[in-house]
């Protein structure tokens, strides 16, 4: 018997995006939607194009490039907003407009400020109007969870009726649990006359941690497809983590008996890019995509394993594209070997990129006696992924001590001259941003800093993470290197020069 299909809608790009400070330039945007692309998502919601500008113009910059799977733009159930999301999408290959509206009592009372009759009408005239615009519409009851179950059924049956091939019931706030929700599913399903003509969907949030077992509820009761994001990132404490249903899925086919299109050996890749551009660091714990979800310390766990990976694995690290901590390359390492390892990583650049990869390969292959994977991820992102290099370390020298004023003295590179500062400060690297300030002209508000090794051993690359703000620009960047405060100078001026390069 054939499994049952799951489609993955991914909503990493709007409500993801909508996790506080979670904010990703129009770039980053483009590299994670061709990335979801390419693992197999089937639906892209790229976002809210009505909300800003910005968010309007990342849409259909999605649209146009994105050919395989379906772009989503959500929408209110009001004109103005469905007409905002049928421009952006309108040069979509395979569109789709998302509508929503409350129908819990609590939304309709005191958000909507309308009664149950209003709002069955304002369903149907939002539906009606999208499908006016385009052929593929998706209408969500939002805070379906906590709202009557008879009217809720109401609202989907008409909501079908006018046109919605998809009906999304969301667990908004987080609040139900999965006996509850899995209940509803079914009930849903048993008692809307017409739900065989829709696709039932389920968008859960994780305030109680239930996000991922609510929706693999609403999968065992005809749910099929999912809203997740991709490390569960998104408003509050987040959604359903789109790596664990998808295993969760694949690991127990016995029990589910559904599948999806999801190429998981994408999984870790997108992972680790998602983190970058939100700035959010994967808990070490994480499930499926952890820096420890596949690494055994008990003597008994790496007995068992050596012997036999199945005693303490149910997922292969290299299915999901886990990358360990395997030595691969040294200083005696050539070009070719290094392209080499790119490739099994699935790294791809351009020759000129490769070539600086391979420049700050052999400068940190001098340094360090071994060189992991992990370290060739940094050095990838750090040099070769940087925003336009407006301006670039040139020299750096630093003192500290308990007993010694902190100072740095550093050079920055720009339009072919050299430009040198020395401050003290509170420490060497709060004198290395006062004169990077000073040097660049750009004032930063630094909101938050982060140092993390990337690799194992003394010699380790520190990476770090900052976000800044100037003015009405926040933006988060990133900077590795084994010397900590060049790492902090790096990521500070990749800030800078993202800053520079928006205005």
């Amino acid at each position: 018997m054939k499994n049952d299909k799951v489609l993955i809608f991914d909503t990493t790009l709007r409500d993801g995006e909508q996790a506080p400070g979670a904010s990703m330039n129009q770039d980053e945007k483009m590299a994670i939607a061709a990335a979801l692309e390419k693992m197999g998502v089937d639906i892209i919601e790229a976002g809210f194009p009505v909300s800003s500008p910005g968010d309007f113009e990342s849409v259909k910059l999605v649209a146009k490039t994105i050919k395989r799977s379906i772009v989503a733009g959500l929408a209110r159930s009001m004109k103005k907003d469905i007409d905002a999301a049928y421009e952006a999408l309108k040069s979509a290959k395979y569109g789709r407009i998302h509508v929503f509206l409350a129908t819990s009592n609590i939304h309709m009372k005191f958000k909507l400020k309308k009664n149950p009759d209003e709002v069955l009408q304002m369903a149907i005239d939002a539906v009606k109007y999208a499908k006016s615009k385009m052929a593929d519409v998706e209408f969500s009851a939002e805070d379906a969870s906590r709202s009557d179950r008879d009217f809720l059924c109401k609202v989907v049956e008409a909501a079908i009726k006018a046109g919605a091939k998809t009906v999304n019931i969301p667990d908004t706030v987080g609040y139900t649990v999965p006996s509850l929700f899995g209940q509803l599913i079914g009930y849903i399903k048993n008692n809307v006359p017409n739900i065989n003509k829709a696709v039932i969907s389920v968008h859960c949030h994780d305030d109680l941690g239930l996000s991922v077992s609510n929706s693999l509820a609403a999968i065992e009761n005809g749910a099929r497809q999912v809203e997740c994001t991709v490390n569960g990132i998104g408003e509050r404490a987040g959604n359903a983590a789109m790596e664990e249903i998808v295993m969760a899925l694949k690991t127990r086919k016995d029990i589910y008996k559904c599948e999806t299109n999801i190429n998981t050996k994408e999984i870790c890749r997108v992972s680790r890019m998602v983190s970058k551009a939100a700035g959010f660091a994967v808990a070490p714990n994480k499930a499926i995509v952890g820096g420890n979800a596949f690494l055994h310390e008990s003597g008994i766990h790496q007995h068992g394993v050596l012997a036999d990976r199945s005693t303490y694995e149910i997922i292969k690290g290299e299915d999901v594209g886990f990358v360990g901590t395997g030595l691969v390359l040294g200083k005696h390492s050539g070009r070719h070997g290094f392209c080499e390892r790119l490739k099994l990583l699935g790294i791809q650049l351009t020759e000129k990129q490769i070539d600086q990869a391979f420049d700050r390969f052999k400068i940190l292959a001098d340094k360090k006696k071994e060189v992991y994977d992990e370290d060739l991820f940094a050095i990838i992102e750090d040099e070769v992924k940087a925003v336009k290099n407006i301006w670039s370390l040139d020299s750096l020298e630093y003192k500290s001590g308990t007993k010694v004023e902190p100072s740095t003295t550093i050079a920055l590179k720009s339009g072919g001259k050299v430009y040198k500062k020395t401050l003290t400060g509170d420490g060497p690297v709060d004198a290395c941003y006062k004169a990077i300030d000073a040097i660049t002209k750009v004032k930063g508000e630094l909101l938050d800093y982060s140092i993390k090794s990337v690799s194992q051993g003394e010699d380790a690359i520190g990476e770090v993470t900052l976000k800044l703000r100037s003015k009405d620009q926040t933006v988060i960047a990133h900077g590795a290197s084994t010397d900590i405060v060049e790492a902090s100078a790096k990521a500070y001026i990749n800030a800078i020069n993202k800053i520079l390069t928006v205005k």
